[in-house]
């Protein structure tokens, strides 16, 4: 839906909200200011919804943080779960993990992936790919693909649902399972269920490469379009390993500017606080961090499949890698910035995973029952890290004597792509909107920026300080009666 009304601004600038925007989890809205020419004055992502698991998880305790905070999400749970549970690790004083404790996670984190990938581009960005930001709005959802590309769809179904049985395996339930504990996993894989996720693991991996395939030839029937729609330049950073091959577990972070060049490399992501400064704007309950360094107006940037496989220096599977050497080739080896761009690395990395996944499953230690760590002097303060679906994953937690949480921050991947979310929308508004007649279908390129980044919007609500807030009384009618504004 779109709505258009007067400003309250002495230019008399028209206002244009798309709200909520659609196909994306969680709860959003964009305004854009126009004159009556038809140019854009302004171009904002809103998040709307505030849900303060920062503040209500303090004073919990500490074994209870991972299967709490995973509630944030139910699309990406298991990140907030292990990211939690990494932290737990430390603060609970455990060592490092068995070899079994570690591959389990590592798969469960390779299955997360390959669902949420799954998810987001068959069902929630396939529409507008396959049958155009112009389509018909009716039609321009999984069901108008699943009647155009039936094919396609049910592979999107299958490798989504591949994805969720390694979850529901390895942690008891597909949303919110209990498997992953401080210190280890409390649920062997037994040899039935590694037999079932192995048999279909083959097939995961075709339909991944075919998807591939599919987006990169979509890239280069028009390269000019795809490879530059909503185009901003931007640093980007994740975690790499020991060798600089991307990571989605552990590691450490990596930052490069624009062009490719070193910003900081390998830095330890338990002092994320001396790198990245968070920001907010009365506007919107989404923080915006930056690199210290480089300062708020230069220092904001990208995480994710996009700036993921262009940080890192290879990845470790062999036909993702072959994959990834394609997507570098198409905008010459130089670092690419267009939004489009998202979607095309993504399947680069849902193949990936599938390799990782396979590697896992005929590994002999992903049977093993020896689960957790040895346990040694506890931790007031620690730091987990990981790489979600959607980008780097920080959580923080000190945790005081009694076993209570004292103090939580977390800062979700939707939140690092804040700015470089709004820079993409305004590079749309201002390339497709400006002097042309407002429709659904224009206002959907917005829309299509802000999907490609695949915004996880519950999860990236949380605030600094004091909370904007205000509150509108309407009479029956629909007149505005009064308006009553705090902490703008």
């Amino acid at each position: 839906m779109f709505a258009l009304e007067q400003a309250e601004s002495p230019e008399k600038l028209r206002r244009i909200a798309i709200e909520p925007v659609t196909r994306v989890e969680g709860h959003g809205k964009v305004t854009i200011l126009l004159d009556e020419d038809n140019k854009i004055h302004q171009v904002r992502l809103h998040i709307v919804e505030f849900r303060g698991f920062e503040a209500f998880i303090e004073g919990r305790p500490y074994w209870e943080v991972p299967v709490t905070v995973q509630r944030l999400c139910g699309i990406c749970p298991v990140s907030h779960l292990l990211a939690a549970t990494k932290a737990m690790d430390l603060i609970a004083g455990y060592g490092a993990l068995t070899p079994t404790a570690e591959k389990l996670r590592r798969l469960l984190h390779y299955g997360q992936i390959v669902q949420s990938h799954a998810l987001h581009f068959f069902y929630l960005s396939a529409p507008d790919l396959l049958l155009g930001f112009d389509s018909e709005a009716g039609k321009r959802n999984i069901v108008g693909i699943a009647s155009a590309f039936p094919d396609l769809a049910r592979q999107g179904v299958l490798t989504r649902k591949f994805g969720q049985e390694i979850i529901r395996h390895i942690s008891g339930k597909r949303i919110h399972g209990t498997g992953v504990i401080p210190g280890g996993m409390n649920k062997a894989l037994v040899l039935g269920e590694r037999d079932a996720l192995r048999g279909d693991i083959d097939a995961v991996i075709e339909w991944s490469l075919e998807a591939v395939g599919m987006i990169g030839r979509l890239h280069e029937t028009e390269p000019e379009f795809y490879g530059r729609f909503g185009e901003s330049r931007a640093n980007m950073m994740g975690l790499v390993n020991e060798d600089g091959d991307l990571d989605f577990y552990h590691g450490g972070l990596r930052a490069r500017d624009a062009d490719g060049a070193g910003i900081f490399d390998h830095a330890d992501y338990a002092a994320y606080g001396s790198l990245l400064q968070e920001d907010i704007k009365p506007w919107s309950y989404m923080k915006f961090p930056h690199i210290r360094t480089l300062g708020a107006e230069l220092g904001w940037y990208r995480v994710g499949p996009l700036a993921r496989i262009q940080i890192c220096d290879r990845l470790t599977t062999p036909l993702a890698e072959a994959e990834r050497q394609k997507f570098i080739a198409f905008n010459g080896g130089a670092p690419a910035h267009g939004a489009l761009l998202f979607h095309w690395a993504r399947m680069i990395e849902m193949l990936h995973a599938a390799e990782l996944a396979r590697a896992l499953l005929e590994d002999p230690d992903i049977l093993g029952t020896d689960l957790m760590a040895d346990k040694g002097p506890r931790r007031e303060e620690a730091v987990g890290v990981i790489e979600a679906p959607r980008g780097t994953l920080f959580h923080h937690y000190r945790v005081g004597a009694d076993d209570l949480v004292s103090y939580c921050n977390l800062i979700v991947s939707t939140t690092n792509n804040n700015q470089a979310m709004n820079e993409s929308i305004r590079k749309v508004a201002t390339q497709f909107l400006t002097g042309h007649e407002i429709t659904e279908g224009l206002l959907n390129h917005i829309e299509v920026a802000i999907r490609a980044y695949d915004p996880c919007l519950s999860c990236a609500t949380h605030a600094i300080g004091q909370m904007p807030l205000q509150v509108e009384l309407i009479d029956a009618g629909g007149a505005l009666v009064s308006r009553g504004r705090k902490g703008f």
